[in-house]
């Protein structure tokens, strides 16, 4: 009998090589989605109003815009547990399709935000209520331009009555 036609019975081959002597990782493929980052929203959403603004110099608004847009949600009852704020500046990668994955909401309030920047697929006037897709969008000038302006905050004001049946 030769040592190179030694035939081991299973069990042994079990009790002699317990451990692996190779490390095999496997990896699992990464899912399409795993590509976004998480979404950086300021509020709880807990009531799904989303509202869209575009600030490249902050995470979120500047302060005075901030007071501004409190005392508008104030106004129509809300607070900011109810409303989720989101800088498409600071979240590049964010379309309309992203957005509805990601963020339940049922309101999108978009200020100094076109509906085709964030390749929505339709495009429709400031102030107007716009339902779509089981959501209702209402598009606005940036809150910088709202506050110092009397007639477009009424025009804001009218369709905010009307969406939250103020």
């Amino acid at each position: 009998m030769s040592l190179d036609n030694i035939q081991l019975p299973p069990i042994v081959l079990e009790q002699l090589f317990n451990k692996s002597l190779i490390v095999v990782e496997i990896q699992q493929p990464a899912p399409a989605d795993a590509t976004l980052k998480p979404v950086n929203m300021l509020g709880e959403n807990k009531k799904g109003v989303l509202i869209l603004v575009n600030y490249n110099e902050t995470v979120f608004l500047p302060e005075d815009e901030l007071n501004f847009l409190i005392g508008i949600l104030t106004a129509c009852k809300l607070t900011m547990e109810d409303v989720g704020i989101v800088n498409l500046a600071k979240s590049k990668q964010l379309n309309y399709q992203a957005i509805q994955k990601e963020i339940p909401c049922s309101i999108f309030l978009m200020f100094g935000v076109l509906p085709k920047a964030i390749e929505m697929p339709l495009d429709f006037p400031y102030y107007q209520l716009q339902k779509y897709n089981q959501h209702t969008h209402l598009s606005a000038p940036a809150l910088a331009a709202l506050m110092n302006d009397k007639t477009e905050k009424g025009k804001l004001w009218a369709s905010l009555k009307q969406l939250f049946s103020i």
